[in-house]
């Protein structure tokens, strides 16, 4: 098999095309507790669940960018890295 930029982007070590995987932990709790800061909308809790959704993106981006599995994985931790940056900067 060719070593292409299209394999180098989208193939993982194994030669399967990997777009999307299952969640892991990071992103599990982040979309829980996105969802949980719809239903408590003011307060401590708020705030809690807020910042914890943002640390566990966070974790993703991070793993996604130096650990992913293609070029793709990695750019797209590099675009939530900068994008909970640029969010958060206020």
């Amino acid at each position: 098999m060719q070593n292409t930029l299209v394999d180098k982007t989208f193939r993982d070590n194994e030669g399967n095309i990997v777009i999307a995987q299952m969640p892991n932990l990071p992103l599990i709790v982040w979309i829980v507790t996105s969802l949980l800061t719809l239903v408590f909308t003011s307060g401590k809790i708020n705030t809690v669940l807020d910042v914890l959704a943002n640390g566990s993106l966070f974790t993703w981006a991070w793993l996604e960018l130096f650990q992913g599995v293609n070029y793709f994985r990695r750019a797209l931790g590099l675009a939530v890295f900068i994008g909970i940056i640029a969010f958060n900067i206020q």
